[in-house]
């Protein structure tokens, strides 16, 4: 058997890199390819598994099977094409250049979106059902408390590449309902060299970086320091971020390699989120209600390496510490009302319904009035401490087993995340501005203290088997134990002090064994069809757990209520395409192409209900019943000598199965108890069906880079809207251009225009209660919008040596 080329210090074979290039966006298509494979397997006779490069998009970094020959399709950008494209992050770079990828803007920050792949999530907002999971280097970077994402918190200029892997695959662990997105960092022996880039422009923005990298061949660094900086178009939404990487890379020999990374970020964001339609068409700079900041500051570690032991074995593994620090800081209108309203006594606060007055911290009734004039607001802080550790030990092994070729992965993997979760809830007053101004005066039943631990222990294996030359068969699994558990300390005052009436104490064990099977068949060098079957499970997390009860509904992401038990989801995916290639006759061009489908089936999914809240933020988890995400994906991507071009086009369903009675009080079609029937087949909110991107760059005179990108979405239904009684939002379509010149090898210079049309657009919405504040009472319409960023210009520097 050939024996596999695995040596660390060797460059990558440029006919694999060609076969990853190739296949970088397959999707899926074709409804005859079963059959094709049925009659390939009858005809095929075994052969060995030729050499292949590897590549790094399994769970442990740098170790893999050929994207031509996996079972499903793998899309991929690389450092260059975030600096191109002038993308703020690897969600902001998903969302303008990959396929089946859609953006809500929810916070209305660009250092915050909502990513959304073939209608599942990865979003830095606890409440949403997360369904993607994401890697850093071999280190799954999904919060602790919520499986939320902090795009923030990677650094831009340390990318060396983002792949995003489609389906259900177990390999990736928990999470991975929709896909898994896999960030690799870079190191002194992948980029040496030295950079510093300058750029501002619009709304005050000013982003600056310096990255050195270099090696002697046996030790490497890589270091990058970047600044981000900016008003905000939005009023009142100024925002910060400092983030810093190293990698220390050490190269003892050509069969082992071992690279220390470490990451530090501070980031401190104002995303004033969506606003009421009727005060968008006053003006669409307006916030509702102000502050919403987020600040997070994170301390990351990894350690990886890997030996090859012979030409047939590699071992590989890592350890890693993280820890994210997140605060929040909310204004917004109250959730208490005039106790008279209910019955109770004149001049005081009370909970909605409730004629008992609230009490502050220090056992006293709050008066619905003080000094500072009406107590119409609260101000909502938390603050998250995760910490999360944890490792994992990889075996890659080809054999020739049976007269089959076999590349072999098995591993193990064993996550810990440790979470102390506080928070409180001050009365406040409403500003002119409708920001708010502190009382001093806090509601300990309204706080928290509560501690959380979850761990996970997973086994994996994989094994792709060359079935003839033309066909090979990947078989998989990943078993994983989680065990989440809760302690509860009690509400929460100013002071931190709390009250011993534990109420959310419990734990909780989730176990699964995830199958995945699939076959990929060449029928010629430049055609090639797939066919996949894949499983993987999301157990409930820590705030989905104390988070879950009707009847104790909790204030997101402040207050959790009660404790019982939910089922974890298990989603079932099958896809099926065809990818090839064209040669141009002139052999100096050729287009990359690719077409397929994909059906994925959710069952016991998780939402979150809402029972009330100015913008719907109180509520509670539920298991809803079973969903279902389906669609078509086409793309082309063309090279020439001097152009380069691509399309993506996505059709995505995303749907409610089970139907199921949702609570939706600020749903105007809702019945006197606030809630809507939900129909088999009605559409989940805020996932458009159809997106286009397309774009191309031009090279001219070599010193010349011009560059146009085309984004069109389809509009979305709005969450509390799952039973779709309401309009979605307008589709929208986007332009933006972007030109470089370098004077020389050095020195390059570049602009950038954004929403070239000064296209006036929304990505998502939500239903509220905008009346509830002051100075809207004549607002009726219960739709709140988050609006896109407006026409925006930017210009910049970039030194290399």
């Amino acid at each position: 058997m050939t024996p596999h080329p695995f040596s660390s210090g060797s460059a990558p074979d440029p006919t694999y890199a060609e076969h990853f290039r190739r296949h970088q966006q397959a999707t899926t298509g074709a409804l005859l390819v079963p059959l094709l494979f049925c009659f390939s397997a009858v005809q095929a006779q075994p052969a060995e598994l030729e050499a292949v490069e590897v590549i790094g998009v399994t769970p442990t970094h740098g170790v893999g099977v050929a994207p031509s020959r996996l079972p499903y399709p793998v899309q991929q950008a690389d450092g260059a094409a975030l600096r191109d494209t002038g993308a703020l992050g690897v969600g902001d770079q998903l969302d303008r250049q990959f396929g089946s990828i859609s953006r809500n803007d929810a916070q209305n920050n660009p250092l915050q979106p909502d990513i959304q792949f073939r209608g599942f999530t990865a979003s830095p907002l606890l409440g949403l059902p997360q369904g993607l999971s994401v890697y850093q280097n071999s280190v799954r970077i999904n919060e602790a408390f919520g499986d939320t994402v902090n795009w923030d918190l990677i650094p831009d200029t340390a990318i060396r590449s983002i792949n995003l892997i489609s389906g259900a695959n177990p390999l990736f662990g928990l999470n991975t309902l929709g896909g898994a997105i896999s960030v690799e960092t870079k190191t002194g022996f992948s980029h040496p060299g030295h950079a510093v880039e300058i750029s501002g422009g619009s709304f005050g923005r000013v982003r600056s970086s310096v990255e050195s990298g270099a090696n002697n061949g046996r030790f490497g660094y890589f270091a990058t320091l970047e600044h981000f900086d900016e008003d905000g178009w939005r009023d009142a939404s100024p925002s910060e971020a400092i983030r810093a990487f190293a990698s220390l890379g050490f190269r003892p020999s050509a069969e082992s390699a071992f690279d220390l990374n470490l990451q530090y970020a501070d980031t401190d964001l104002i995303g004033n989120g969506a606003v009421p339609i009727e005060l968008l068409a006053q003006d669409r700079d307006a916030i509702f209600t102000a502050p919403d900041n987020t600040r997070n500051t994170l301390a990351f570690v990894d350690l990886q390496g890997s030996h090859q032991w012979s030409a047939a074995l590699r071992v590989s593994g890592n350890v890693f510490y993280r820890d994210n620090d997140s605060e929040a800081f909310n204004g917004d209108g109250s959730e208490f009302e005039e106790c008279e309203e209910a019955g109770g006594p004149e001049g005081f606060l009370c909970e909605e319904d409730d004629d008992k007055p609230i009490e502050d911290q220090n056992g006293q009734r709050i008066a619905e009035a003080g000094p500072g004039g009406e107590r119409n607001a609260i101000n909502n802080r938390s603050l998250r401490e995760q910490r999360s550790f944890g490792g994992s030990l990889q075996m890659d092994w080809i054999a020739d087993i049976g007269g089959l070729g076999h590349h072999l992965i098995a591993g193990a993997a064993y996550h810990a995340g440790l979470v102390d979760f506080h928070s409180n809830v001050e009365v406040a007053g409403l500003t002119p501005e409708r920001s708010t101004r502190g009382t001093g005066l806090f509601v300990p039943e309204e706080g928290t203290a509560v501690t959380s631990s979850t761990r996970t222990w997973s086994l994996y294996v994989s094994d792709t088997i060359a079935l003839s030359a033309r066909m090979d068969l990947t078989l998989s699994g990943r078993f994983n134990q989680v065990e989440v558990e809760l302690k509860d300390r009690g509400g929460t005052d100013a002071a931190g002090l709390t009250q011993p009436t534990p109420r959310l104490n419990g734990k909780h064990q989730f176990s699964r064994f995830n199958p995945a099977a699939g076959l990929r068949y060449r029928f010629a060098e430049d055609l090639s069809s797939y066919l996949g079957y894949s499983e993987s499970t999301r157990a409930p997390t820590a705030i989905e757990l104390a988070c879950a009860e009707p009847d104790a509904p909790c204030n997101l992401p402040n207050s959790f209520l009660a404790d019982p038990p939910l089922e974890q989801v298990v989603a079932r995916n099958i896809e099926t395409g065809l990818e090839g290639v064209w040669t141009l006759e002139d052999q100096q061009g050729r287009v990359q192409w690719g077409l397929g489908a994909f059906a994925t089936h959710n069952d016991d999914d998780i939402l979150f209900q809402s029972t009330g809240g100015v913008q719907s933020n109180e509520g509670f988890f539920d298991n809803v019943g079973d969903t279902r995400r389906m669609g078509l994906e086409a793309r082309l991507d063309g090279q020439h000598p001097i152009t380069r071009w691509y399309l993506r086009y996505s059709y995505v369903r995303a749907q409610f199965v089970d139907p199921f009675t949702v609570n939706s009080p600020n749903n105007p079609r809702a019945d006197d108890d606030g809630q809507l029937a939900v129909a088999d087949g009605d559409r989940i909110p805020g996932i458009p069906q159809h997106t286009l991107k397309l774009g191309a760059d031009w090279t001219i005179a070599r010193v010349f880079d011009l560059g146009v990108g085309i984004r069109y979405a389809s509009g979305v239904h709005l969450r509390g809207d799952e039973a779709n009684v309401l309009p979605e939002t307008d589709g929208f379509a986007t332009i933006n251009l972007r030109a470089a010149y370098r004077p020389t090898r050095q020195l390059e210079v570049f602009a950038r225009i954004e929403n070239l049309l000064d296209a006036e657009y929304e990505t998502f919405g939500l239903l509220g209660e905008a009346d509830e504040i002051p100075g809207f009472e004549d607002f009726e319409d219960n739709r709140f919008l988050g609006p896109g960023q407006p026409l925006a210009a930017f210009v910049g520097l970039r030194w290399t040596l």
